[in-house]
């Protein structure tokens, strides 16, 4: 017989834990991981044995099979000797872990037999219940499902909306959010008790589904036979927002804070509602009301403090941001918006004095990019360089962002085939990545490298179709080539249809109706577009056309109100040597 050391022994009598899911099990490719859900159970002693020997070398042998087979992945062989044990010791944690391993290895049948014999020895074990709740949802058993739910909320009816919130978090990942959803429907229509959660979860399992409309309705049901409830209220609240209706959010919130007027969440999505229609002086004094409820919240101090910002109110910002400065818990984030202060300002030096004291993980990453920038305009390169590659030592998950950044300090540099160079390689790494995809295209076309741009872009077109930005460079690049104006113009219709008011799109189609010969249309687009961005290239393109429209002096007049904005435009600069000079 195989010997074990006393240690691995013990370990194998000590099984009784509370734990839920079953000891060692790993997840793999055959058996795909399960939570099973939790409750908290009291810790047992040893099973009683048999007065003629401490341990019986039948039982001994078989927690020792059931532990080698658990730790191989045997789940089968080791459900086996479970509930063998189940069999030969009255002890329900064997009976718990056959269950636990059978849901592990996903067989209905096994984990029926399981929970079977587990409540025969513990009938009010509510673990129990939950796993047969949870067996009959994972087959698609609707009769039993409803059977398991009713029999667990008559155990425990003031728990029972946690255990279904616990059984559709597992069930979600399954994918199995609607075969819940109408099983809680029919369980809603046999009970008289407890419909107000029901239909709360139905709710959230509907918001899963992107069914807004149907958690709407559900969170009305529950509402109506439980006004007052703070979940349900926050919710509607979040699907008003959801659905854009902010003043609908407002009258809900207000509503639901003269009901509970000591609920920070309440305010908090109210402050934050309100910040979404421009009103800062409301939402300032929500976040004043914050902080006389819970003076020890940094959170809301730097709340108040950014919404003083937006207000011009820069020394009250400063001076709220530099006493949180002084907490331990908040000193990274007041530094970090004090230093956008000094940026603001234009005092570079006292801003990265001041990104330099972030050193918080949430807020250094763009204490660092917003360093790198302010070095890139006093054109420190070598210090920027340094800095990009410090930050990638630290932040190599964010390994795509930084190398877009370093991508576009070349390009500011005049250092075209270097940020070229920098993306294929990053592309080597991340081919399928859009953004390095896109940026190398548009560094390719400025290089004169069409046939990459051209495979760029119609890559990422190939995964989304409807990507407007692809589709509009694109688009614009090949007006380039005369022979392939009506290819252009396939990509920049569908691109105008997909974005009308996007102001770059505007003016790509403003010059493709310029190079097909329609000049009062292509007018018509680049002077909304202008309106809308005052680019150089939208002006230079406006004015060429205007020009070409013998509208000279309109032209001319256009020119030199646009120069006047931007009189280094290479654009601008290009139109007024070509026609005006």
């Amino acid at each position: 017989m195989l010997k074990l050391p006393l240690l691995s022994f013990l370990s194998i009598i000590l099984l009784g834990s509370c734990a839920v899911e079953p000891e060692k099990i790993e997840p793999t490719e055959a058996a795909a991981e399960t939570v099973v859900p939790e409750v908290k159970t009291e810790k047992s002693d040893l099973p009683p044995l048999e007065a003629k020997t401490a341990i019986d070398p039948d039982v001994m042998y078989l927690l020792l099979a059931a532990e080698l087979a658990t730790q191989r992945q045997q789940y089968g062989l080791a459900y086996e000797a479970y509930m063998e044990l189940t069999k030969r010791v009255k002890d329900p944690k064997f009976a718990e872990q056959a269950a636990k391993l059978a849901l592990q290895i996903k067989d209905s049948r096994k984990t029926n037999d399981a929970v079977s014999a587990w409540m025969n020895q513990e009938p009010k074990n509510v673990t129990a219940k939950k796993v047969a709740a949870l067996n009959a949802l994972r087959g698609n058993d609707k009769k039993a499902a409803v059977k398991e739910l009713s029999t667990l909320l008559a155990a425990e009816p003031e728990n029972f909306q946690n255990a279904l919130l616990e059984l559709s978090s597992i069930l979600q990942k399954e994918g199995k959010e609607k075969f819940v959803y109408d099983t809680l429907e029919a369980l809603s229509a046999k009970t008289t008790s407890n419909k107000p959660v029901i239909y709360f979860v139905q709710s959230l399992l509907a918001m899963q589904m992107k069914n807004n409309a149907q958690a709407e309705k559900k969170i009305e049901q529950t509402l109506a036979l439980q006004p007052d409830w703070e979940h349900p209220l926050l919710i509607q609240a979040q699907l008003a927002i959801m659905a854009n209706d902010l003043n609908h959010a407002k009258t809900l919130l207000n509503s639901a804070i003269l009901k509970h007027p000591n609920n920070a969440t309440f305010k908090k999505l109210l402050a934050q509602t309100l910040i979404k229609t421009s009103e800062y002086e409301a939402a300032a004094q929500q976040y004043q009301a914050l902080i006389s409820q819970n003076p020890k919240d940094g959170e809301n101090y730097i709340a108040l403090a950014l919404i003083n910002l937006q207000l011009n109110r820069e020394s009250n910002a400063e001076t709220i941001l530099k006493t949180l400065a002084e907490q331990a818990d908040w000193t990274s984030p007041a530094n970090f918006y004090l230093g956008k202060i000094e940026e603001k300002r234009g005092n570079t030096d006292a801003a990265i004095a001041l990104f330099d004291k972030v050193n918080d993980a949430n807020f250094s990453l763009e204490a660092g990019m917003s360093t790198i920038n302010l070095l890139a305009k006093a054109r420190k390169f070598d210090e920027v360089e340094k800095r990009l590659n410090l930050l990638l030592q630290k932040f190599p998950e964010q390994k795509l962002r930084i190398t877009l950044m370093q991508a576009s300090l070349y390009n500011q540099q005049n250092q075209a085939e270097k940020a070229f160079a920098l993306l294929s390689s990053a592309l080597l790494e991340m081919p399928e990545e859009k953004d390095l995809l896109y940026t190398r295209a548009l560094i390719a076309e400025h290089l004169g490298k069409i046939d990459v741009m051209e495979a760029d872009l119609k890559k990422i077109l190939a995964k989304e179709p409807n990507n407007a930005e692809a589709l509009n460079a694109l688009g614009y690049t090949l007006l380039n080539d005369e022979k392939r104006y009506r290819e252009a113009e396939k990509y920049l219709q569908k691109a105008i249809k997909l974005q009308p008011n996007e102001p770059a799109i505007m003016d790509s189609f403003g010059w493709l109706q310029f190079k097909l010969g329609n000049h009062a249309q292509a007018a018509k687009y680049l002077q909304a577009a202008y309106e809308k961005l005052n680019s150089g290239e939208i002006a230079a393109h406006l004015c060429e056309v205007l020009w070409t429209m013998n509208k000279k002096e309109d032209a001319q007049k256009f020119f030199d109100e646009a120069i006047k904005n931007a009189p280094d435009d290479a654009d601008l600069l290009n139109f007024k040597k070509r026609f005006l000079e």
